[in-house]
C-alpha cells in the first residue's frame, strides 16, 4: 500500500490509542516523513498526533522561533475506504443516525463534504465549490446556530467557523428541525455543515477527526524537513 503523507503548516474519535495527553517535541532534523515516523517510534511514541484546536495551539507554541514546515503523524491511507467524520471534533460520526437524502453518501465519485438542502435533508458536494454554510457557537445558548451568507469552499467555510464560532455545525444536536428552520428562514438553499469524509488516518492508530489544512500551502515538491513527535503523558 502506498502512503502519501501530511505535513504541519506552521504558517498558519473512539481510538487505537488510550492516550488523553500528549507532549509534544520539535525535531530539527531534515527526514521524510517515513524516516521522521521511525525516528519518533524509537526515541518517543510516534508522530504528533493532533486532536483538537487546544493540541494545534500547543503545537505551534513548541515549534515558535523554528522556520519552515515539520511533519506530523496524519497520513494518506490512499486504498483505505473514505469514512464520514464531523468538523467538530469529539463529535461521533454514527451512520444510524442521519438524515441523508436517497441516492446521497454513497462511496463513489469525489462528493466529500456535506450540505443541507432545501428541504432540510443532507446531501454531499465537491469540497471546492462554493455554497454558504452554518457554522456552530457552543459559547451562546440563546443563538447556537449561525447561517452565513457568503460562498465559500468546505475548508473555507470551516476556517471561517472557527475563527469566528466554533466550528462548522457538527452532529444532530446541533442541527435540530426546529434551529434549522430559524436559520432557514430567510433563504432556503444548499448549506455547507459540518459532515466531511477522507482517507487520512493518524500514525498511532487514533481515529480523530480533526484536521486543520492550511489552504495556501503547496507541498507538492515538498519531500523533507522537520518533524513533531509525541509522548504520551496520561
Amino acid at each position: 500500500m502506498q502512503w502519501n503523507q501530511f505535513l504541519l503548516f506552521m504558517m498558519g474519535q473512539c481510538c487505537f490509542s488510550d492516550c488523553q495527553l500528549y507532549e509534544y517535541h520539535y525535531i530539527e532534523e531534515d527526514k521524510n516523513w517515513t524516516e521522521a515516523q521511525r525516528y519518533c517510534r524509537e526515541k518517543h511514541t510516534d508522530l504528533a498526533t493532533v486532536s483538537n484546536m487546544t493540541d494545534m495551539k500547543r503545537l505551534l507554541n513548541i515549534s515558535a522561533g523554528n522556520m519552515g514546515e515539520a511533519w506530523i503523524g496524519l497520513y494518506d491511507q490512499t486504498a483505505g475506504k473514505r469514512k464520514w467524520y464531523w468538523s467538530l471534533p469529539g463529535v461521533e460520526f454514527n451512520e444510524s443516525e442521519t438524515n441523508w437524502a436517497s441516492g446521497e453518501a454513497l462511496d463513489t465519485g469525489s462528493e466529500n463534504c456535506g450540505f443541507i438542502g432545501k428541504n432540510l435533508t443532507w446531501g454531499d458536494y465537491y469540497c471546492d465549490l462554493k455554497l454558504y454554510f452554518l457554522c456552530y457557537d457552543e459559547r451562546n445558548a440563546s443563538q447556537e446556530l449561525y447561517f452565513i451568507k457568503e460562498m465559500k469552499t468546505w475548508l473555507e467555510a470551516q476556517s471561517y467557523c472557527r475563527q469566528n464560532h466554533t466550528d462548522l455545525a457538527s452532529g444532530l444536536n446541533q442541527v435540530q428541525l426546529k434551529q434549522l428552520n430559524n436559520a432557514f428562514q430567510s433563504v432556503r438553499m444548499n448549506t455547507f455543515f459540518g459532515p466531511f469524509r477522507d482517507t487520512w488516518r493518524w500514525s498511532d492508530g487514533s481515529s480523530f477527526s480533526f484536521r486543520h489544512w492550511n489552504l495556501q500551502f503547496n507541498f507538492k515538491e515538498f519531500n523533507s524537513g522537520q518533524s513533531v513527535c509525541h509522548d504520551c503523558t496520561s
